[in-house]
């Protein structure tokens, strides 16, 4: 190799190095300037809603010096500039203050509910990928026959179905009627306190105690909301992945794989859906973000201890510490989540590296 080929591949390699730390600060800036933006907005709303956060934490029977007391003590006399400095700093320190109703640190019941919603999500969205996504490139494939139709009527009724009223039904019939399905809440009486462990996911913390009792009794009471979670994911899912496939049937290169007489499995799987795989992973990290926050319903119908039922309960209280935290810990999931799949990105195409 000549002097100036070796120089050309060394500026090529300092050039992608460059390349790479640019857009590693640019996503880094985008993350944080996200982040800090909702920051601002939960301290906004926690400031212009109505309730008053001394009456929660004193009462209204009590006196006005008693007032300016809590009042002075909770730093609601400081400017706001000030309050903002201190909310940022108690932010980074996982510090989302005391909640009015359990009287426990917000920080403490978020690590013990946000589990519970974490393990329903994350059943749901598998149930809707692993059924969505095949149904809706069936029906791209079949498109116009009895297996398109089924797969658009399925995910019209899993958009349309309010989710609540679906709850409820499958509970006065299978619970009720026929008794298929587990009562509300988590888990059974004679199960609980069997198993504690560092996640609070009982599901996890029963595989890791070795107790498959627990295990199989929360998977029992988990299928049914996850399931009616999982057919609204799948709806959409379905309806996505169908959309993306017949975009990728009309392009060049399948007339050409057809001309070639690649079977249509090949063309489908190995070439098709590889040019898809990118879209998939945005749409699923959308619809886990979705789940993730509207819970909140299913939880509430099925008692179901998660984030959902804390922050329902705690918005009825108007326990703005609780409600604050719980919408935080959201925002900055779907920051995270959103990040992981820029990064998944990389992996499976090559031309965003």
């Amino acid at each position: 190799m000549s002097i100036s080929q070796n120089h050309a591949t060394r500026s090529s390699a300092g050039s992608a190095v460059l390349s790479g730390l640019q857009k590693l600060a640019t996503s880094f800036a985008v993350i944080l300037t996200t982040l800090l933006g909702l920051l601002v907005i939960t301290f906004v709303i926690g400031r212009m809603v109505p309730a008053d956060p001394v009456i929660a934490v004193i009462g209204d029977q009590a006196d006005q010096a008693t007032y300016e007391r809590v009042s002075k003590q909770m730093g609601l006399d400081r400017p706001l500039y000030e309050q903002f400095a201190t909310y940022l700093s108690n932010v980074a320190r996982l510090d989302f203050g005391q909640s009015n109703v359990t009287k426990n640190a917000v920080s403490s019941d978020l690590a013990r509910v946000f589990p519970a919603t974490l393990e329903l999500a994350t059943i749901a969205t598998i149930i809707g990928a692993v059924f969505g996504i095949p149904l809706g490139i069936i029906a791209a494939v079949r498109k116009g026959t009895w297996v398109d139709h089924l797969a658009r009527i399925v995910g019209l009724l899993g958009h349309s179905t309010p989710i609540f009223w679906l709850g409820t039904i499958v509970i006065l019939v299978f619970y009720a009627k026929f008794g298929l399905i587990p009562g509300s809440g988590r888990i059974d009486v004679f199960n609980e306190g069997l198993v504690e462990g560092p996640t609070n996911s009982l599901l996890i913390d029963a595989v890791i105690a070795g107790e498959w009792g627990v295990f199989f009794d929360v998977l029992h009471h988990v299928m049914a909301p996850a399931l009616i979670l999982g057919y609204a994911a799948m709806a959409y899912l379905s309806r996505m992945s169908r959309s993306f496939m017949l975009e990728q049937l009309r392009q060049e290169y399948i007339l050409t794989a057809k001309a070639k007489g690649l079977g249509q499995r090949s063309i489908i799987w190995r070439h098709a859906f590889r040019n898809i795989r990118v879209q998939l992973l945005t749409i699923v990290a959308l619809a886990y973000c979705g789940l993730l926050d509207g819970t909140v319903l299913i939880e509430t119908v099925f008692a179901w201890p998660g984030l959902g039922q804390y922050l329902t309960s705690a918005l009825f209280f108007a326990d703005m510490n609780a409600v604050l935290g719980s919408v935080l810990l959201i925002g900055i999931i779907s920051i995270a989540i959103n990040l992981l799949s820029d990064i998944a990105y990389r992996f499976l195409d090559p031309r965003t590296r």
